[in-house]
């Protein structure tokens, strides 16, 4: 048997090898505990998708029947009529920016829900700090060393993990809402992490030899099983492995970064290595100037997002009952439009959630008027639906966590109907 002392040390040099850091913790965990999971079972898993930068919910989803939207953005107004930008009329009052017509079916078939007017109760504008207190899921705390994400994998019930791919962002760093104790990844590019675990020699060697002998040789089922499924994971994602890799048939990814980063997603959840929550984020939404109606800038990222979703969850065709997505943004714009053809800072945006289990079809919202009476600070369109109420509803329905206090703390709020579990 072999030495538990010899296993921690050639593990940790072979992890640390592979780019992984030290020994995660979950290995001790299962060594200690003597709970094992079935290795890569086929997981719930969430997607979110940050919108950096703030994106201008009036006008992805415009109330386009109130009479002082025309008034407060003379330029940007766009309504169904042909003359008027042909939004894509959702339910009589709200309309879908007609770069958005990717989501116009998952809308009609109620795979889709947007919930507008949701925000932070923080009114600051700053973008780091509302980004921070958005992932940080304490928008009056920054001294929370966690963020909400990293919470929700904790509390998935799970007493040791066996992939170290449980928690996985496509990003050069880890983002903030993967801050805390259990195990996170930040890859920005699968095949050169493939590359890096490969290339290493002291990673090849350990890996390929001592450490898959040091589970071979052991008789401990703990050291055995758990070890042997986080290593197995790591050579699932050898570079041959992800050149050979394929998209769904009919399926071409836009060459944008988010389209990218969502076919490394789907990558990972087709390949089964048990990931659980998946972040990606899209940035280019600050639009303080030529923001662009039917056409512009704001057009344009607006299709490359609403694309590239659309194109992730045709390519995960098969998975889809076991997958959601969840986008969201720090803040909103202002109502009115600004001098040089653009937005600033606002309050309250929307967001968009994409599922088999979500309640879809409806505009989720308690929106009164832009009547300057209605609005924040006379030019905002204030938060009526606080976001841990969206996100808490989505961890609860989709990954079955029930425990908002936890996944919340500080607040004391209700989860929104959005999910058809709850």
């Amino acid at each position: 048997m072999v030495d538990r002392r010899a296993f921690m040390k050639s593990g940790a040099m072979a992890l640390f090898a592979a780019g992984l850091g030290g020994v995660p913790s979950f290995i001790a965990r299962a060594a200690d505990s003597r709970k094992i999971l079935a290795p890569y079972k086929k997981n719930k898993v969430l997607v979110c998708i940050f919108q950096r930068g703030a994106m201008d919910g009036l006008m992805a989803v415009s109330p386009y029947t109130d009479p002082q939207l025309k008034i407060l953005r003379p330029t940007l107004y766009m309504s169904p009529a042909e003359s008027e930008g042909k939004m894509i009329d959702l339910d009589g009052r709200f309309g879908l920016h007609p770069s958005l017509q990717a989501f116009s079916p998952f809308f009609t078939e109620g795979r889709m829900a947007i919930v507008h007017g949701v925000g932070s109760p923080n009114n600051t504008r700053s973008h780091f700090d509302a980004q921070d207190y958005m992932e940080s899921g304490t928008p009056f705390s920054k001294s929370t060393s966690s963020g909400w994400l990293n919470r929700a994998v904790g509390l998935l019930g799970h007493d040791a993990a066996t992939t170290p791919f449980r928690a996985v962002s496509i990003t050069s760093a880890l983002p903030r809402c993967l801050y805390g104790d259990n195990e996170s990844l930040a890859i920005n590019n699968l095949q050169e992490f493939a590359i890096q675990m490969r290339g290493n020699p002291l990673a090849s060697n350990l890996a390929s030899k001592s450490f898959e002998q040091l589970y071979d040789q052991t008789t401990s089922d703990i050291l055995n099983k758990t070890g042997k499924e986080s290593f197995d994971a790591m050579k699932m994602l050898d570079v041959n492995n992800l050149k050979k890799y394929q998209p769904a048939p009919g399926v071409v990814y836009p060459n944008t970064a988010i389209g990218g980063s969502l076919k490394q997603i789907a990558t990972l959840i087709k390949m089964d290595v048990g990931m659980e929550v998946a972040f990606a984020e899209s940035g280019g939404w600050d639009t303080h100037f030529n923001q662009g109606a039917a056409n512009g800038a704001l057009a344009r990222n607006l299709k490359d997002f609403s694309d590239s979703i659309a194109v992730f969850w045709k390519d995960l065709e098969a998975y889809q009952d076991d997958v959601t997505i969840m986008t969201m943004t720090e803040f909103g714009r202002t109502a009115h439009q600004n001098g040089t053809g653009g937005t600033d800072h606002g309050r309250a945006s929307c967001l968009f959630v994409l599922g088999n289990d979500v309640k879809g079809g409806k505009v989720y919202n308690n929106i009164k008027t832009l009547n300057k009476e209605d609005l924040e600070d006379g030019r905002d369109l204030p938060v009526s639906t606080d976001f841990r109420s969206v996100f808490s509803a989505v961890a609860n329905g989709h990954l079955h966590i029930n425990d908002n206090k936890q996944l919340f703390p500080q607040w004391d709020g209700s989860s929104l109907s959005l999910m058809k579990s709850i």
